[in-house]
């Protein structure tokens, strides 16, 4: 069977955390990774580039701040369909990155830039979700590490098992790695114990989600490079923007992941000198102590930048 792309965002209304007390709740989904604290110091520099790896986005969206986003030369980096999932989800992501603050999206870092890099098609046939090829994945991994990216933000997910353990992707991953450009991933909403190319790769930070109370999400998939090189972030009843001007709420590793992308942006913002192999370890220290499970503790955005500090 060959391997696919897929998007990882669920519906909200399917993933609450059951059981939760109000008590436990955090109030907004970047408390439970201490981001704010790091939103308070900065909201990025325009040299420090996230290459967002999705579908399109509604730059005509009024909350977008559109003057640090750009499109990869060559590519439409706008929706054309704003019907489309792959326009809904592209759209979603980019605002919990670059929304404007102020708004009801996260707007984690909107003075980085943000590089806008379709992966799938806009507009596939009728019932069909988006989908895209690992080949596909590789060659926009390239061109964004090619057009200056420093981070980027994968919240999709490799399914299936490809042939030559899709070499291309590997190879476009250890690019990555020679360049110092940090790759972040969603792990997968599965539910299943496992790995893909993307997951097991050493470089990569794969991204489980947690809900609001701090529990791991059972949609999130999981495994030993997970467990060992990968992170939680905030991936339950998230609220973002939406291709027709108004708001949404999702759930699923691909929001957790803009987090975690997101507070990388702030880190570099912070710490411009800091090489991308200490900004990942700044990533993966966590107050819970030494890992050994197949389950990632939590980000801890603030620790993260006390250890830079």
């Amino acid at each position: 069977m060959a391997a696919w792309l897929r998007w990882e965002q669920a519906s909200a209304n399917g993933w609450d955390d059951a059981g939760a007390s109000p008590g436990n709740v955090w109030g907004e989904p970047g408390d439970l990774v201490r981001l704010p604290q790091l939103m308070a110091l900065t909201s990025g520099r325009s040299d420090v580039v996230l290459g967002l790896i999705d579908g399109p986005v509604a730059l005509d969206h009024p909350d977008l701040a559109t003057g640090n986003i750009q499109v990869v030369a060559g590519m439409v980096g706008t929706c054309r369909d704003a019907g489309s999932s792959a326009c809904a989800h592209g759209t979603f992501v980019a605002g919990i990155l670059s929304a404007r603050r102020g708004s009801r999206a996260p707007a984690i870092a909107p003075e980085c830039s943000l590089l806008v890099r379709p992966v799938v098609p806009e507009a596939p046939a009728s019932g069909v979700v988006p989908s895209g090829s690992p080949a596909q994945l590789a060659a926009a991994v390239v061109d964004c590490v090619n057009a200056g990216a420093r981070v980027l933000n994968l919240s999709v997910a490799v399914t299936g098992r490809g042939f030559g353990n899709d070499r291309e992707l590997t190879e476009a991953l250890e690019y990555t790695r020679r360049r110092g450009v940090l790759v972040v991933t969603a792990a997968g909403n599965q539910g299943i114990v496992g790995s893909s190319t993307l997951t097991r790769h050493q470089w990569v930070v794969p991204v489980v989600a947690y809900s609001r109370s701090g529990r791991l999400l059972a949609l999130s998939n999981l495994g030993r490079t997970v467990g060992l090189g990968g992170v939680g972030g905030p991936g339950d009843r998230v609220t973002s923007l939406t291709p027709n001007g108004i708001t949404s709420v999702s759930s699923g590793t691909s929001i957790a992941t803009a987090f975690v992308t997101g507070a990388a942006a702030l880190l570099w913002s912070l710490h411009p000198a800091a090489s991308a192999t200490e900004v990942k370890r700044a990533l993966l220290t966590s107050g819970a102590g030494r890992r050994t499970m197949i389950v990632p503790p939590l980000l801890d955005a603030w620790l993260a930048h006390q250890i830079l500090s």
